[in-house]
């Protein structure tokens, strides 16, 4: 059965962060961009817990369960402001954080 190696995984994570990196700076729509960020976030945790094996140290995997955290916070605050900047505007793009003045 042939399996991975820890290249493998880090290239993978790498892939997957570069895909959110293009679609952060591509896409306009706040929706995407936080979907892409999100994206980013989960590269990270795969090559937290890569390396976490490869050196057989659970910091790696502790790092990740905050940043899981950390990120469980940001889809809560995230997701309202983008719901409200979308309630407000149909079809809203990234520049119409503006909206939420005042």
């Amino acid at each position: 059965m042939f399996t991975f190696g820890d290249s493998w995984y880090l290239v993978l994570a790498a892939i997957i962060f570069a895909i959110g990196a293009v679609g952060l700076v591509v896409r306009r729509n706040p929706l995407v961009m936080f979907m892409c960020v999100e994206l980013m976030l989960n590269a990270v945790n795969l090559t937290f817990v890569t390396f976490s094996t490869l050196l057989d140290d659970v910091g790696g995997q502790t790092a990740v369960f905050f940043v899981l955290v950390v990120a469980a916070a940001e889809v809560v605050v995230g997701l309202a402001i983008i719901v409200a900047i979308m309630r407000r505007r149909e079809g809203a793009n990234a520049d119409d954080v503006s909206l939420m003045r005042g």
